[in-house]
Order: C-alpha cells, then structure tokens, then sequence
C-alpha cells in the first residue's frame, strides 16, 4: 500500500478491538518446533485491557539451551505445564476476535495456526484483520536505530518487567500499539505522511508500489539519481517510501 491507503487503515482501527498474541517457542521453524508460551491481551483505546492470559505449555520436545538463555523458560518449569491439547482450544475464540496484533505478526500468527492444525482446529485471519506494531514503528519510527520490542519498552519507557516472556512482551506490544495510534490521531495528516516518507522499504514492496519487476524499479530510481541503501546484515536493498513513491503511477 502506498502512504495515504496505510493512513486511512490506521485511522479506520480508532473503535477496533485487537488481541495482541505473543508466543515463546523452541525455535523458529514452523514445521519443527513448538510453542511453550502463549499470551493474549484483548484491549481497545475505548475500554483499555479487557482480558489477559498466559499458559506455559509443554511441547513435549527438549528446549534447546539458547533458548533457555533467551527465555528464562527452564524444562523443570514445564514438567507440570499443560499439554497443547489442552491449552489452545481456549484460545481459539479470543483469536478470532478483534484485529489480530503483534510484534511481527506474521510469526506468532503462523506459528498459532500450525499449533491449532495439530489439533485439527482450523483458524485463519485475513490480512486486513492483522496489524503488525513493527512494520507501525517502522513508519513512525524510522529512523530509529532499532526497532526491536526490548528496545522500543527502553524508548518509550514502558513499565514491562522482562522480555523475552509472552505476558510481559503481549503487554509492550500492546503499550507500543496505544502510544504509536495516538501519535497517528495527535499529528496532522501532513505531518504524518511526511515521517511515512522517511520508512525504509525492501525492494519487493518498492516493486510493488510502482507495478513494475525488481530489476525495473532499481533502474527507474537509479535513473532520477536516487540510490539505494545496501544492508549488510541481510544483503539486501532498500529505499525510502517517499522516493519510491514519487516515481510511482498515480492511482487509476
């Protein structure tokens, strides 16, 4: 999407409802590993939080000792945890409800849905019923050095315990999401598109917005003399919103 659809989707979520999820896991891959700790806050900027759960569940597989260090969550803490069976279905109904809300969505969101097709339980949210607080950060935020949740609780100052523990990173999440929404609602449209302009964007979306193959929009931008950023760490390209943008088709 292009600034101006992003603004209005954000200004649309004013009266929305959203369940922030927020999981620990044996590791990063959706087809092996397993949750140990899912958390939930339901909450809305009318009623504040209504709801908060979390249950450490025990995955039935050893926990690596990296993600010991990286949790704190230690296998003597799961010898009595619940067993997936018996802890996700109650999930389920609180999930479907509201937008669904994390840091990065897209894992806690893939990660709940293999846990629940375990189980045979079938759970699915569009696109549109998901909102990810980076990819909000990144547009405020952006030139922040990182954007990680540690460090955006250390920015902001949020009074959250620990990291790294599904209710203590459910409930900054949440926080995050509270004070970006009410940057969005306190700053004029202006203003606001303006710092969009400033977000970094990988050279898929930036194919995206201009309509045209990768390759194409890396001349188009090289042609109006603007060249990309180079990030090391993942040897990609990326740009700013706003440049990309401008050599971009109008609507229509």
């Amino acid at each position: 999407m292009r600034s101006q659809e992003l603004l209005d989707f954000y200004y649309d979520l004013a009266g929305e409802t959203f369940v922030v999820i927020d999981l620990e896991t044996t590791g990063g891959n959706f087809d092996f590993d397993r949750a140990i700790e899912v958390a939930v806050v339901r909450a809305s900027l009318r009623e504040g939080i209504t709801l908060q759960r979390c249950d450490l569940i025990d995955p039935g597989m050893a926990i690596p000792p990296r993600i010991q260090q990286f949790t704190g969550i230690r296998p003597a803490m799961l010898a009595q945890a619940p067993t997936p069976q018996t802890v996700w279905p109650d999930y389920v109904p609180v999930l479907q409800a509201g937008i669904l809300t994390g840091h990065n969505v897209s894992f806690d969101y893939t990660f709940a849905r293999r846990e629940l097709a375990r189980l045979g339980i079938a759970f699915a949210r569009l696109p549109q019923e998901q909102l990810c607080t980076v990819q909000l950060a990144r547009l405020l935020l952006a030139d922040l050095p990182s954007r990680s949740l540690p460090n955006l609780v250390r920015h902001f100052n949020f009074p959250i315990a620990r990291s790294h523990r599904a209710a203590d990173d459910a409930l900054a999440c949440w926080l995050l999401l509270k004070t970006l929404l009410a940057m969005l609602w306190r700053e004029p449209p202006e203003n606001l598109l303006a710092k969009f302009a400033q977000q970094w964007i990988g050279l898929e979306e930036a194919a995206v917005i201009v309509g045209c193959p990768p390759t194409t929009v890396v001349e188009q931008l090289a042609q109006a003399g603007l060249e990309p950023q180079w990030v090391k760490r993942s040897g990609r390209l990326r740009y700013r919103r706003g440049a990309v943008e401008a050599i971009a088709p109008p609507f229509g």
